[in-house]
């Protein structure tokens, strides 16, 4: 990570830390405050910012609208904390366990409301376009949430259909984030389409990756249980993998894991990890993962080669080659 990028960061971090939520009543925006200042990589201004740099010198003038996107991204994690009744976001109580799932709900519509007001303060001539791009990705958000939610209760979907939900559900607000910043800094129409391809991908990659490291990371680094998707037989991109291909006493096994009950959390995750390395699942994921980051960079050839490119392309490797 270069010495400009950690100054980005900064500068979004002081943005949020400066937010005027010292409002009535307190139990409205307290929790607001409380998850905007859990942490994060702050992933998806940072992305925007970059995006501006590569043709503007002056991304400090768009820090305020960047962290608009940080917000929004926020408010979805609390509305998702409540439907998945988790208990832990960040390692920290989620907002509707420290406070009330009533008061997650209205203290994440004022944070859509905040969102909007950030995304507002761009130049008069950019307003249609900056809101017309947001309001597709946010309801392609809301969508991939659902489907999500309708996988719970589906036994097995198709990699398609998978790889469509995590496009909607997490990779189409980086695709938005590139966007947004060659919008507001005057990027020719092709070269905003190119970065916004970029970040979709990159996002893709980014969510296959923590399906990836939720079973094979480390746990001293990965931040949070190693194996939590196997033992809520969530729908991942690996287990997606391993219904297609199991035949015969795998198949078997599997199932019958996940239709277990009452098993003993260890035993679960190393007998259906030991089914993935069976079935070569790991492998494929890595395929498919290297395929979405490799249509990134490919994005990226397209546009002019310089300095400002290369710092993007080193976040980039950053990303690609995380291990948490």
């Amino acid at each position: 990570m270069t010495d400009n990028v950690r100054r980005l960061l900064d500068l979004i971090n002081e943005d949020i830390r400066s937010m005027d939520l010292e409002m009535e009543p307190s139990e409205l925006y307290e929790p607001i405050r409380y998850i905007l200042n859990l942490g994060g990589k702050r992933l998806r201004p940072l992305l925007a910012l970059l995006s501006y740099s590569l043709f503007q010198t002056d991304p400090e003038r768009i820090v305020g609208i960047a962290t608009g996107i940080e917000v929004f991204h926020n408010f979805t994690l609390m509305h998702d904390d409540i439907m998945d009744e988790a208990p832990l976001r960040r390692g920290k109580p989620t907002v509707h366990n420290k406070w009330s799932e009533g008061i997650g709900i209205l203290s994440g519509d004022v944070m859509l409301v905040k969102a909007y007001e950030r995304l507002e303060q761009v130049d008069d001539n950019k307003v249609i376009q900056v809101l017309q791009a947001f309001n597709s990705c946010a309801s392609e958000v809301c969508e991939g949430q659902q489907v999500d939610m309708n996988f719970e209760q589906m036994e097995q979907v198709s990699e398609e259909a998978y790889l469509e939900m995590i496009r909607q559900k997490t990779a189409v607000l980086l695709g938005f984030s590139m966007e947004l910043g060659a919008i507001l800094a005057d990027a020719p129409e092709n070269h905003q389409n190119l970065l916004k391809k970029f970040g979709v991908n990159i996002g893709l990659g980014f969510q296959l990756k923590d399906d990836l490291l939720d079973v094979y990371g480390d746990q001293s680094k990965f931040g949070k249980q190693v194996g939590g998707d196997i033992i809520s037989n969530k729908k991942t991109y690996l287990l997606t993998k391993a219904l297609e291909l199991a035949v015969g006493g795998l198949d078997q096994d599997l199932r019958q894991w996940l239709a277990m009950n009452d098993f003993i959390k260890e035993e679960k995750v190393k007998a259906v990890t030991d089914i993935y390395d069976q079935l070569g699942v790991k492998s494929q994921t890595e395929t498919k993962i290297n395929q979405y980051f490799l249509s990134a960079y490919e994005a990226l050839d397209q546009l002019q080669q310089d300095q400002r490119l290369a710092e993007l392309r080193s976040y980039a490797d950053y990303l690609t080659h995380r291990d948490r």
